[in-house]
């Protein structure tokens, strides 16, 4: 008798998380979209509806002064400086926490309108709204018949 909730793509997706975690481990860092990103790297949620296209970036720790956004063409760059914590003498037994300088740039999905993006840190997220263009906005088309 045959099993009827086998999903074949289920041992790739544990694959996956096995060969993200051996990277994780020896790399530093592994997305899922891009194969060896740094540590230093903040991770980012994207996403749209159909006025903006969001980006959110956890920056725990981080001030204003820390971080710097800029809309470049195609996408968004989010830039900063974690700074390193000062201890008389450090010992660590464990290390996991970035400092120094860091760098990402997110392709947008869409053309954006540079003049009305707002970026709010709060809470140790940064969130950055990019108003579609106005021709790139979805509208809703009334449809009619004969």
């Amino acid at each position: 008798m045959a099993r009827r909730d086998f999903d074949p793509a289920t041992p790739f997706s544990e694959l996956r998380r096995e060969m993200d975690r051996l990277f994780d481990t020896f790399v530093g860092g592994a997305a899922r979209n891009i194969p060896f990103r740094s540590k230093q790297d903040p991770p980012v949620n994207v996403w749209a509806d159909t006025e903006c296209v969001y980006v959110q970036a956890d920056l725990p720790g981080m001030t204003l002064e820390d971080v710097e956004v800029q809309v470049i063409e195609d996408g968004v760059s989010i830039q900063g400086t974690r700074p390193a914590i000062e201890q008389e003498c450090p010992s660590y037994h464990r290390h996991e926490r970035a400092e120094g300088s860091f760098s990402r740039f997110i392709e947008l999905p869409v053309n954006i309108d540079p003049e009305k993006v707002e970026a709010v840190l709060k809470h140790g997220v940064l969130t950055v709204t990019l108003p579609k263009v106005a021709g790139e906005r979805a509208r809703k088309v009334h449809v009619t018949g004969e």
